[in-house]
């Protein structure tokens, strides 16, 4: 048997005027922001749910659920880093994190190595173990006509206790 464990993760929010695109931690210049309880992080929310995924402990929303004011404008980073401190109670140690940000605009390249520094210092592991590439869908579907963002994650962990 294998100590071995992995989980995967998607999230998706519309775009929407008068509030900041924020993905990875990072302020993104756009017109545009996305609609959600908290800051609406795709990226951080499909990582969030990698990691319990792998865990089989459930979801982003059954440790932060949506109807509780708690969490109303929330950080995603500071929820990561209490997913990462559930991790580290229940015994596992995440090995990586391999993510995708699905957005026709605005460019992501620019801001990728302060997104993976972010997430990797939210989870408390090595920035060579994040990585976040991203893509547009060639103007095609709701990210292509630039209604949302979404963003895939794949958590590697490790049960070590």
């Amino acid at each position: 048997m294998t100590n071995l464990r992995i989980g995967e993760g998607y999230d998706v929010h519309r775009l929407v005027p008068g509030r900041d695109l924020i993905i990875g931690g990072v302020k993104l210049p756009h017109a545009f922001g996305l609609d959600g309880h908290s800051d609406a992080d795709v990226l951080v929310h499909a990582v969030m749910d990698a990691l319990l995924g792998a865990a089989a402990l459930g979801d982003i929303g059954k440790l932060f659920p949506d109807n509780d004011d708690a969490y109303l404008g929330a950080n995603s980073l500071k929820l990561l880093e209490r997913v990462c401190e559930v991790l580290r109670e229940q015994g596992y140690a995440i090995v990586n994190i391999d993510s995708t940000v699905i957005a026709q605009k605005p460019k992501m390249a620019p801001h990728i190595l302060s997104m993976r520094e972010n997430v990797s210092k939210a989870a408390g592991i090595n920035v060579d173990c994040v990585s976040i590439k991203a893509t547009t869908e060639e103007h095609l579907g709701f990210t292509g006509r630039e209604e949302g963002i979404a963003a895939r994650a794949i958590a590697l962990i490790e049960k070590i206790k």
